[in-house]
């Protein structure tokens, strides 16, 4: 389990636009309410590769504690632990729009996480993405999808991704990677600031790019 930081909620009290501090992957409860003591707005309970009724208690419970803090909710039904890095887990990974839909309601979370064809961390192949899988999902829950296993995608994928209901998507790896990868081009480094000063400069080039696709979707 990764420590959770409250330098990030200094920094998001010092930002010149609105952030929400969201904790992701909150697979234990207490560590997720560590989380809403500090002051995050935003949790993640990951209770996806439990069994469906642990997942859906669990979540549910959740639920009542998210909504004494006045945050929000995120959770998460079918899973993609078994898609890592673009991995081929078969058709029982995905999520199932009924089994959604049923969630949804039972949980009252406010934002869904499913599995349609993205996965976490970089892609072994092309990811195929089941836009008429995330069609009826949305339709059934009514309710915001985010997209795990953000990075990485086509920006035409993106456009139909959010099209179809996806209202937050999340973004690293290939982000991290644009960093990288920059550095690798530099020739002649002497000095450490200057390895920072270009990974950094690259990562804001690929962060601005999402940004304009993901608001023209």
């Amino acid at each position: 389990m990764h420590l959770i930081h409250p330098t990030m909620l200094f920094m998001a009290d010092k930002a010149k636009v609105p952030v929400c501090v969201h904790l992701d992957h909150g697979t234990d409860m207490d560590y997720v309410k560590r989380g809403l003591d500090l002051g995050f707005t935003s949790v993640m309970y990951d209770g996806s590769e439990l069994p469906e009724e642990e997942n859906f208690a669990n979540t549910c419970m959740m639920s009542q504690v998210v909504k004494r803090y006045g945050a929000s909710l995120e959770g998460e039904i079918g899973s993609m632990g078994s898609r890592e890095s673009g991995g081929d887990g078969g058709d029982s990974i995905y999520t199932d729009p009924e089994l959604a839909k049923k969630f949804v309601e039972e949980t009252g979370v406010a934002a869904l996480a499913c599995a349609f064809g993205t996965a976490h961390g970089l892609y072994a192949k092309e990811p195929k993405l089941d836009f008429d899988r995330l069609k009826k999902i949305r339709e059934l829950t009514n309710i915001p999808i985010v997209m795990h296993g953000g990075s990485g995608i086509s920006d035409e994928n993106f456009k139909e991704s959010i099209k179809f209901g996806v209202r937050k998507i999340n973004y690293y790896s290939y982000m991290a990677k644009a960093g990288a990868e920059d550095i690798e081009s530099l020739s002649a480094m002497k000095f450490f600031h200057e390895i920072e000063t270009a990974a950094i400069s690259a990562m804001k080039k690929n962060v601005a790019h999402a940004i304009d696709i993901f608001s023209m979707g």
